[in-house]
C-alpha cells in the first residue's frame, strides 16, 4: 500500500495476511426493503427471504500481520469500527454486503478501502464486558451494553443492549461471504472509473466465543452527509455479544468493468 518505497517501511498497511481478534456488539432489525434495495446497484438484488433486514455492528478490534510487531505497538493494532450490513443475491447465492462503515483509524480505513468497505473516519464507542470490580458489564442476563457512532461531529447511532441469555450465532445478516465494490474515479473526472470491481472474500481460522444475546434498541440520526434514516427500524430482531478471532489473506474478483 502507499506510499511505496524502497524498503516498504512507510506503507500505510503492512502486505496481508492480517489477523483480527475483538468484541463484537450486533444489533439487527428490520427496514423498508425498498431501501435496503437502494443499496443493491446491479447486478445485485435484493436477498429472495427477509430482502429489509439490517445489523449494525460495533467492533472492538486488535489486528496485527504475520510479523506480530504492531501487537507491541498497540497505535498500530487497535482501532473501533461501526458498520452497516445488509444481505444481496448475486448468481443465485446469498451475499453480506457493507453498505456504510466508519472507523476511528487510518490505517484500518485504507485497509478497508482495498477490501471493498466504504470506510469513513468516525468516533466510536462500545461498553467493555468486565470480569471483576463493577466498572462494566458481565456476561450474563442483566448485563447492559451501549453503543453510540458519531462522525463529522454528528452523533449517528445509538444502540443498547440487555443480556438475557445466549444463542447459538450473533445473528444471520453478517453470516454470508462479503460482497463488495472496488472503485476509483477516473483522474479525468468524467464520470467514468479507472477501477471498478465486483469482489467477494471470507475469513479463515475463525473462531468465536460464547455468544450472548438480549433485548437491543436502536436509533439512527439525521446528518446533512449520511443517508441512515433511510434504513429506520420497522421491527427489531435482536441484539448479539462475542468475541471473534478471523485472519485475512485475499479475496476474488467476480466482475471488474472496464475504463470507458
Amino acid at each position: 500500500m502507499f506510499p511505496r518505497t524502497a524498503t516498504g517501511r512507510s506503507s500505510l498497511v503492512p502486505p496481508p495476511p492480517w489477523h483480527y481478534s475483538g468484541q463484537m456488539l450486533t444489533i439487527e432489525f428490520r427496514a423498508d426493503p425498498a431501501a435496503v434495495a437502494e443499496l443493491l446497484p446491479a447486478p445485485l438484488e435484493p436477498a429472495p427471504d427477509d430482502p429489509g433486514a439490517v445489523a449494525v455492528i460495533w467492533a472492538d478490534w486488535q489486528s496485527c500481520s504475520d510479523s506480530f510487531e504492531e501487537l507491541l505497538d498497540p497505535v498500530r493494532s487497535q482501532y473501533v469500527e461501526t458498520f452497516v450490513v445488509v444481505r444481496c443475491s448475486y448468481r443465485g447465492e446469498v451475499y453480506s454486503r457493507c453498505t456504510y462503515i466508519w472507523v476511528d483509524r487510518d490505517f484500518a480505513m485504507v485497509r478497508g478501502h482495498h477490501q471493498g468497505y466504504p470506510k469513513k473516519l468516525g468516533q466510536l464507542f462500545l461498553t467493555r464486558a468486565v470480569n471483576v470490580g463493577v466498572a462494566g458489564p458481565r456476561l450474563e442476563p442483566g448485563g447492559r451494553f451501549g453503543a453510540t457512532c458519531s462522525a463529522a461531529g454528528r452523533r449517528l447511532i445509538d444502540a443498547e443492549l440487555t443480556i438475557t441469555g445466549t444463542a447459538p450465532s450473533a445473528g444471520f445478516v453478517n453470516g454470508h461471504p462479503m460482497l463488495h465494490h472496488r472503485v476509483f474515479p477516473a483522474i479525468e473526472s468524467d464520470g467514468t472509473d479507472s477501477l471498478h470491481e465486483l469482489v467477494t472474500m471470507r475469513g479463515y481460522d475463525a473462531e468465536v466465543g460464547p455468544c450472548y444475546a438480549g433485548d437491543a434498541t436502536i436509533r439512527l440520526y439525521e446528518s446533512p452527509v449520511e443517508e441512515l434514516t433511510r434504513l429506520v427500524p420497522i421491527e427489531m430482531i435482536g441484539g448479539f455479544w462475542q468475541e471473534v478471532g478471523t485472519s485475512w489473506r485475499s479475496g476474488t474478483t467476480l466482475e471488474r468493468r472496464n475504463a470507458t
